[in-house]
């Protein structure tokens, strides 16, 4: 994701503004086509504005605007606004897949759309990645507990395991450190949408393999990750130079 510097924010309040009437043009479709109650209309209101003033809060205080690749990154956004009212909407009986697989695929196939933007525009930023992981986490914890109302609520692991990690951070803050790189990292968190998905189409006749194995590469990749962050945290490191300077003397 990106975000390009910007003398000021007021220019993204017309773009913030045309992202939220799109969301709710989208549910108005919805509920034109497929039907939407009132719970579907207030899941999907909530997350518009809750991610339009979570947004905006962070564009202002980094002095930035919106780059090409959020737009991409927004695209999505109102997609997975889309799944998140009709999943909430029918809480597990009638839920139309085919409009949750569609619109999810779409969502999860231009995760890669502005990834390659950014790269390609050479404007990449901290803030933009993070807004996609933000959009990518929020698609998973939706899928996932569509998924668990038919395969049990072991499923929403899946989405809840980046929010616990988050919030066990609070507690142990060497959990909130820089990670390298990681290709394998990148590779788990993608399939985890694509194995969602798929036990969500109901194609699959024994769809809690599938998501059995995403749950297994998601906590082998956490649990890889917390070991490195262990191992790398500040008191062991300073600890561990202390000691090398006495060997030294």
């Amino acid at each position: 994701m990106t975000t390009l510097q910007h003398n000021t924010t007021m220019s993204a309040v017309p773009e913030h503004a045309a992202w939220a009437g799109s969301q709710v043009l989208l549910l108005g479709v919805l509920d034109g086509t497929v039907g939407l109650n009132l719970v579907g209309w207030l899941a999907g209101l909530a997350y518009a504005v809750a991610t339009w003033a979570l947004l905006g809060g962070a564009l202002q205080r980094s002095g930035t605007a919106l780059g090409p690749a959020d737009r991409v990154t927004l695209a999505r956004g109102v997609l997975v606004g889309a799944v998140t009212a009709l999943v909430v909407d029918r809480a597990g009986e009638g839920v139309p897949t085919t409009l949750v697989v569609v619109f999810t695929a779409v969502a999860l196939s231009l995760d890669f759309v502005d990834g390659q933007v950014a790269r390609r525009t050479g404007t990449a930023s901290p803030l933009g990645a993070r807004f996609d992981m933000e959009v990518d986490a929020f698609l998973i914890l939706v899928l996932s507990a569509h998924v668990a109302l038919a395969l049990g609520p072991w499923v929403l692991l899946i989405g809840l395991m980046r929010y616990v990690f988050v919030a066990a951070s609070w507690a142990a803050p060497w959990l909130s450190a820089d990670l390298p790189s990681s290709y394998a990292r990148k590779t788990v968190a993608a399939l985890q949408g694509v194995f969602l998905v798929v036990a969500a189409s109901g194609l699959l006749p024994r769809a809690e393999i599938v998501v059995g194995v995403a749950l297994a590469t998601l906590l082998w990749s956490f649990g890889r990750d917390t070991a490195w962050l262990y191992r790398n945290r500040p008191t062991l490191v300073a600890e561990a130079a202390a000691v090398e300077g006495c060997v030294h003397v």
